[in-house]
């Protein structure tokens, strides 16, 4: 059987959002122990972004782009990076790793009801099952008390969730939008622009400031595994695919990612996995199989009497 490169590469960049972001989790709390969040996110974003700014030049790309490409590239930074990620690891000061991936797991319902609003693209069946599996997987997760016995733990999970819906319109909006035509350089530009924002977000909340000579070891490696793959690796694949596959089966990344963040939290901080939390990750997987499945669904076929010619999520 033949494979194109392109099948490939889709499936190379599902691997990387659904297992590198899901790492990322555990490597922003080893920081965010140590460093103020913003500063954190603004330093591992811009070095990305300069990082790809010089990999470009030394493969001859060109970074020239467009003033509306340069436009939409920080609209886009703020809205994935500036927002959507520096006030996740703000949160992560409050809550364990595992609670915050397991609430952005419910991304895909957010994308789909903004998809409804905004562009009044119809929920088709086999998304709707997939939804609802992800529903019942998370009221699995969040409804275990020892979830939420910590403190500042609301306010945490309220502040992710409007990270949640600046994450959900962003990929509705690069999905659209005039970018950079190379990933490469939407990346970077995302990273150094989103990334100069949360610097400046830093100054004007006065965090304080700690020199890299002063980080501990974990902190500094967290810092290295963050620019290389949670940022340039994970991220242009996240970009690649906005452009290859529908938003919400991008958003299905938010349903593996917490059972990553789960298993590496429980390895190497000692966070609990109960049986509950077993359960409902096998309940979130099999929400993503039928928002990524193109196949055919049967059941409803027999209800509605005849076949579903397609099923497009």
């Amino acid at each position: 059987m033949n494979i194109s490169k392109k099948t490939v590469y889709i499936v190379l960049a599902f691997f990387s959002i659904y297992v590198i972001w899901g790492s990322t989790y555990l490597l922003n709390k080893i920081a965010v122990t140590e460093l103020p969040a913003f500063m954190l996110a603004g330093i591992r974003f811009v070095i990305a972004g300069i990082l790809i700014f010089v990999l470009c030049k030394f493969l001859k790309i060109s970074i020239a782009i467009s003033k509306k490409q340069l436009i939409n590239t920080i609209i886009a930074g703020f809205l994935f990076l500036t927002f959507g990620n520096g006030v996740v690891v703000w949160a992560l000061k409050f809550i364990d790793t595992g609670l915050a991936a397991l609430e952005i797991s419910a991304q895909p319902l957010v994308v789909l009801v903004l998809m409804l609003v905004f562009q009044g693209k119809k929920i088709q069946p086999m998304s709707i099952v997939g939804v609802i599996f992800g529903i019942i997987g998370i009221y699995l997760l969040v409804s275990q008390k020892q979830l939420l016995s910590q403190e500042n733990s609301i306010l945490g999970m309220a502040t992710i969730f409007l990270c949640m819906v600046s994450w959900g319109y962003g990929s509705l909006f690069v999905g659209k939008a005039d970018l950079p035509k190379n990933y490469f350089v939407n990346t970077g530009y995302q990273m150094f622009t989103g990334g100069i924002m949360l610097i400046l977000a830093s100054f004007l909340l006065q965090e304080t400031w700690i020199s890299p000579l002063n980080w501990s070891t974990k902190v500094q490696w967290a810092m290295i595994l963050l620019i290389i793959f949670g940022s340039i690796v994970a991220f242009t694949s996240f970009n690649y695919l906005l452009r290859m596959v529908s938003p919400e089966k991008v958003a299905t990344s938010t349903y593996v990612n917490p059972i990553i963040a789960l298993l590496l939290g429980w390895y190497f901080l000692d966070e609990q996995i109960t049986a509950q939390s077993i359960v409902a990750a096998i309940v979130l997987l099999t929400g993503v199989f039928f928002i990524n499945t193109k196949k055919k669904m049967t059941l409803f076929s027999r209800f509605r009497g005849k076949a579903i010619k397609k099923i497009d999520q």
